[in-house]
């Protein structure tokens, strides 16, 4: 029994730090996705935010989209045919069970990052 619950603890908590990393990566390439295929720079920032709480929230992490996403263009406007958009995702896993009050002593999160660089398509006009 001494040996069973640190095991268990370790269990739970490399499913939660797999499933975070599985839905930061996802979120990130459906994030890049949904700009690049947007009518306007604005819309397709508003639909990366809805994917990525969507990604996140499909594996259980209620989070706010805008604080976890960034996202850069490579050319003015962002939707400029041949430009790329970069996404990047940043989460931390909270550890499961950990008490607050152990905050300053050991950290309590794991950090996770996923980015995904996609191309905007040449053949389209240029969008605002």
């Amino acid at each position: 029994m001494l040996l069973m619950v640190p095991l268990v603890y370790l269990v739970v908590a490399l499913a939660q730090v797999s499933a975070a990393a599985f839905a930061v990566e996802g979120a990130a390439r459906e994030a890049a996705r949904a700009i690049v295929n947007a009518d306007s720079s604005g819309e397709g920032v508003e639909r990366a935010r809805a994917a990525t709480r969507l990604a996140l929230a499909d594996q259980g992490f209620d989070v706010d989209a805008a604080s976890v996403l960034d996202v850069e263009c490579s050319h003015e406007p962002c939707l400029t045919p041949g430009a790329t958009v970069g996404v990047r995702v940043s989460y931390e896993v909270p550890l499961p069970l950990a008490p607050p009050a152990l905050q300053g002593w050991v950290p309590l999160a794991i950090p996770l990052e996923a980015a995904h660089v996609a191309p905007v398509e040449e053949h389209v006009a240029v969008r605002p």
